[in-house]
């Protein structure tokens, strides 16, 4: 599952948390469209009992977060364990490289 980020879940949610993967994204980024789907099917599938995955838009409910860990491009996928960053991708990447991050972070 690929849950819509809000602010208040980085204090409420991921600080608590194993790992947490974050994309953060927005509605006018095409790569970001793109990622969208992959992240949903990774969520759903082989890593749903590894990672909870968030959907966050840097416009929107996003915004705080994405200026707090200093996001200057779009998509963007950090990984956090316990509130902290492990790792991060920027890009659109195709789904074998971003099972690598994965597996190499979580």
């Amino acid at each position: 599952m690929l849950i819509d980020f809000k602010d208040e879940d980085f204090e409420n949610k991921i600080k608590k948390e194993d790992a947490s993967v974050v994309q953060l994204s927005a509605s006018y980024c095409g790569p970001c469209k793109v990622l969208k789907p992959l992240m949903l099917k990774l969520s759903e599938n082989e890593y749903k009992d590894r990672a909870n995955f968030y959907y966050a838009d840097v416009e929107n409910d996003g915004i705080n977060l994405g200026s707090q860990v200093g996001c200057k491009a779009v998509p963007t996928v950090i990984i956090f364990k316990k509130g902290v960053e492990v790792d991060r991708l920027v890009g659109g990447v195709p789904e074998s490289h971003m099972k690598e991050f994965l597996d190499k972070n979580i």
